[in-house]
């Protein structure tokens, strides 16, 4: 194993991306039950942050995990059995006006209830957190992933689902949420949900890996060491495909990475997962290959790209409404999620269809992370002449420096625009957008 030193520096780090139906409890009023449908409650769990200790108690999204397709409209129901408020957050579900908190739908009151149709127009990996309103409240909140499959079919054997986190966990084994000091507690990192995760898999075996950071303010890196990972989409998007530097993919707070690996290595033998939270690398698991024959005499070739969500292959840059929209200064325009006020001025409006050029600068100390509601973006050039071949809707900018994104306004309405610090006690922000 390479030393963990030697995996990614800091800056290093930040380069990379600049990663069976439940029948309703209730019934959804006004309509017959044709479509799909989802239950989600917000409620109590646990979680074992440290091994041989008690379990530590947390908050989470609970429900099954129903994989949809794309082009369904699923009827969705969410309970919040939490004994404070929730606003849902979806990351890579565009344009869907129903479900954009704190603008198309307020905080759902202890108790409370709601149903709402949700369209799915992109497969994807997509995420969806309690925590909007979460820093300094009693417990940390966990997320939860949904999974729209593409029409066409991807030559994939199986595939994994990998969801990181970030904890800060005291001396009496309870867990900090964030927005407060983190002084005193010890940072630990999990895999679904445990601090050491083996995946099994055989030899030639193609491997879809859908990587999921659930992490509240950290930028990570996950390294898979000795295999070629071929990142395919990222943030819910289909990207050109390529190979990953080193094998390391490097994740914003709620960003998501869809990549496949070709598992070449003999039976019986083993490589870790390290993971890498900008300070330190460390082992959080291992890909084990089994004893069972090959699934096949020699590996796939490489894949090609997904099937395009019908994003809009070109950005009319020169014809573009441009926006400076400093990050981490001190400003009154932005509001911590608790006290966000739809009345407040708009950061910017944008005319439909028209390309929106926005430049990020980050006047903070530390590294800041933007993130896009109702659309995806692309990351432009350092000379404004085009772009990086993927889109995002989360990008981390390093203190001091300016991106400039840009996306087609094709979504009419009103949507919340997020900012916050890569540091544990840095509150969440928000302003709002519209496209008219």
């Amino acid at each position: 194993m390479a030393s963990p030193k030697t995996l990614l520096d800091r800056r290093e780090l930040m380069a990379g991306l600049g990663v069976a139906a439940l029948t309703p409890m209730w019934p959804i009023a006004g309509r017959a039950q044709r479509n799909p449908s989802l239950v989600w409650q917000a409620r109590a769990d646990t979680v074992a942050l440290r091994p041989g200790s008690a379990v530590t108690p947390v908050w989470s999204l609970h429900g099954p995990e129903i994989t949809f397709k794309r082009g369904e409209t699923v009827d969705f129901a969410f309970g919040n059995e939490l004994p404070v408020p929730a606003a849902l957050n979806w990351r890579g579900i565009d344009g869907v006006l129903a479900i954009e908190p704190l603008m198309g739908r307020p905080p759902i009151a202890a108790g409370g209830k709601e149903t709402v149709q949700l369209p799915l127009r992109h497969a994807g990996t997509f995420l969806c957190e309690s925590g909007l309103l979460g820093d300094g409240q009693a417990q940390p909140s966990r997320p939860q992933h949904l999974i729209v499959r593409e029409t066409e079919p991807v030559a994939t054997d199986r595939e994994q689902v990998l969801l990181i986190e970030d904890w800060r966990v005291r001396p009496d084994g309870t867990a900090l949420a964030p927005g407060i000091d983190p002084k005193d507690t010890v940072p630990v990192l999990t895999i679904n949900g445990r601090t050491s995760l083996d995946l099994s898999a055989r030899t030639n075996e193609r491997v879809r890996l859908r990587i999921i950071s659930g992490c509240q303010r950290s930028v990570i890196a996950i390294k898979l060491e000795g295999l070629e990972v071929r990142v395919m989409a990222i943030d819910s998007q289909p990207s050109e495909p390529f190979q990953a530097r080193n094998g390391a993919l490097v994740l914003t707070p709620g960003g998501r990475v869809d990549a496949f690996i070709d598992i070449t290595m003999p039976a019986g033998t083993s490589t870790p997962i390290l993971l890498h939270d900008g300070k330190e690398a460390r082992p959080v698991g291992r890909i084990v290959v089994s004893g069972e024959p090959p699934i096949r005499p020699a590996p796939l070739p490489p894949a090609p790209p997904l099937p395009s969500n019908g994003l809009p292959e070109r950005l009319d840059l020169k014809n573009a409404t441009r926006v400076e929209l400093p990050l981490g200064g001190p400003s009154g325009d932005w509001a911590i999620p608790a006290k966000f006020v739809a009345t407040a001025p708009p950061a910017f409006r944008a005319k439909k269809d028209r390309t929106v050029v926005l430049a990020l600068t980050n006047h903070a100390a530390i590294a800041t992370v933007f993130h896009l509601h109702g659309h995806h973006f692309r990351l432009l050039d350092r000379l404004d002449d085009g772009w990086k071949p993927f889109w995002l809707d989360t990008l981390a900018i390093e203190p001091g420096q300016t991106q400039r994104i840009a996306f087609r306004a094709e979504h009419s309405g009103r949507y919340l625009i997020e900012s916050v610090a890569t540091d544990w006690a840095a509150p969440r922000l928000v302003r709002w957008y519209a496209v008219e």
